[in-house]
């Protein structure tokens, strides 16, 4: 004989002991056929224990009667609501699952107990302690794992789960007894009162809302989130060249000081920091131009421990009436410095080596022959080829330099023609300076052409030069004609 049990946390199957105690496995039997128990709470968990159910009401419901028993419901007699509980002597709470009926004393008999509808199943192996206060009556077959659930659910100081967890359904699956009199199957399961509506905390179907639980999730999300930006920032300095790599972490042995008094010195710090071990290097971090203190600092020691004792020492110390806080260091600065002079060194290295020019040499600037078809040499037996021939490139620096040297050559012999004309013209007198100018002209061939080849006389076949010595003539005698009228003025006052 089995009962099926649909709860909100799970089915359990349940296995009577009919053979033992055939009145209980009766009452029971009969309650689950006309769906006494549905919507039943399972109220009194204790972790490990047991668990109790089987009032249709349950304990919080001021309405709550305790439950009664088949005989009673049928007859509506109180004095049939209970009935005498029988323990025998070979049933012991020995295993998970036990069931059994709870169990109260009489009133007039203290040695004789009466149960009702109310049950018990145990959530715990030995549970002895039930032994003589609740009578078995079967053992769950199926559904283990929803015990483990009800063991595991949220609890109050009562016992009360939280959130509801109720019997929905149950299903007699096996019944060799007779109906009693009177006692009328339901065709469908009934819907739940308003009294047991009422007791209701928290639907199954909510969700509970744990604020530990929640502070925890957003905790984890704004920690995961940073680490995503963290890790983007990384990458986009590894872009830029700023880090060696995203993955680059500070180092564990150096320690960051701050809030100094700009007084303090690097000698002041080392000698302070090296009680706690061998201090590799120490440096206060100054201005470039002025050369004052910004008032921190990295000290960096040989081993990781000296580096985490002065941590935990040094924070919050007075030093030349200050302050100072101290933190692991988060810089990579040094790393990366390494890092980009090792760097630099060796492509140098590489550029220097077999003559090859460029930073990073001639023979690395390859790129596809796409933009050539006849075949090119390389001295690299790889897919990649150079867009110019090898020809091309092969003295191009020497006739590069050999070209610069030439148009320096020409340019400076300009410079000295037009410095040695200019001299020239500055040393000959002023009235005679056409005449010298006739005088070269006649000595180049008549025409008189400058040392850029064009014609000085114009398009038209004009002698500028003739021109300009009739100008300076001009000049001279109307220089003359009024020096002449000056001076005869001068005469004639004297005269009078």
């Amino acid at each position: 004989m089995s009962v099926l049990i649909e709860t909100s946390a799970g089915d359990i199957v349940i296995d009577l002991l009919v053979d033992y105690v055939p009145k209980m496995c009766e009452n029971f039997l009969k309650l689950c056929k006309v769906k006494y128990y549905n919507f039943s709470p399972i109220h009194s968990i204790q972790k490990s224990f047991s668990f109790q159910t089987g009032d249709p009401l349950g304990p919080l419901s001021l309405q709550s009667d305790g439950g009664t028993s088949i005989w009673g419901l049928i007859s509506g007699d109180p004095a049939d609501k209970t009935f005498t509980a029988l323990f025998h002597p070979k049933l012991k709470h020995l295993e998970r699952g036990t069931v059994s009926m709870a169990t109260a004393p009489h009133p007039s008999d203290p040695d004789q107990r009466l149960a009702g509808s109310q049950f018990i199943i145990t959530l715990g192996d030995n549970t002895d302690y039930l032994d003589g206060k609740a009578a078995i009556f079967g053992k769950v077959v199926e559904g283990f794992d929803v015990l483990e659930k009800i063991n595991d659910a949220i609890v109050d100081d009562r016992g009360h789960p939280l959130v509801d967890i109720r019997i929905k359904h149950t299903v007699v699956l096996d019944d060799p007894y007779p109906d009693p009199a009177g006692l009328r199957e339901p065709s469908s399961s009934p819907p739940p009162t308003k009294a047991q509506l009422a007791t209701v905390r928290i639907a199954e179907d909510e969700e509970l809302l744990d604020p530990e639980a929640d502070e925890k999730a957003a905790a984890e999300a704004e920690r995961k989130r940073k680490e995503r930006e963290a890790a983007a920032q990384a990458l986009t300095l590894e872009m830029m060249g700023d880090l060696p790599f995203a993955e680059v972490k500070p180092p564990e042995n150096v320690l960051f000081v701050c809030q100094l008094n700009p007084v303090t010195t690097d000698e002041d710090l080392e000698l302070i920091f090296s009680r706690f071990g061998k201090i590799l290097s120490c440096e206060v971090i100054r201005d470039k131009k002025t050369g004052d203190s910004l008032q921190y600092a990295f000290i960096e020691f040989e081993e990781q421990k000296s580096c985490e004792e002065a941590y935990s020492k040094m924070d919050n110390v007075l030093i030349d009436d200050r302050r100072i806080h101290v933190d692991f260091c988060q810089s990579v600065s040094r790393l990366s410095e390494a890092w980009r002079k090792e760097t630099n060194d060796r492509r140098r290295a590489e550029a220097a080596n077999k003559a090859r020019g460029g930073w990073g040499g001639v023979q690395e600037l390859e790129k596809r022959r796409q933009y050539r078809n006849e075949y090119v040499e390389s001295d690299h037996d790889t897919k990649y080829q150079m867009v110019h021939g090898m020809d091309d490139l092969r003295g191009r620096h020497a006739r590069d330099a050999q070209r610069d040297r030439d148009g320096s050559d020409e340019r400076q012999q300009r410079r000295d023609d037009r410095k040695g004309d200019t001299r020239r013209r500055s040393l000959t007198p002023r009235r005679d300076r056409g005449r010298v100018a006739r005088r070269d002209h006649s000595r180049e061939g008549g025409r008189g052409r400058d040392d850029r080849g064009r014609d000085r006389r114009g398009r038209g076949g004009h002698d500028w030069d003739r021109d300009r010595g009739r100008d300076c003539e001009r000049d001279r005698e109307r220089d003359r004609d009024r020096n002449r009228d000056r001076y005869r003025g001068f005469d004639d006052s004297r005269r009078r």
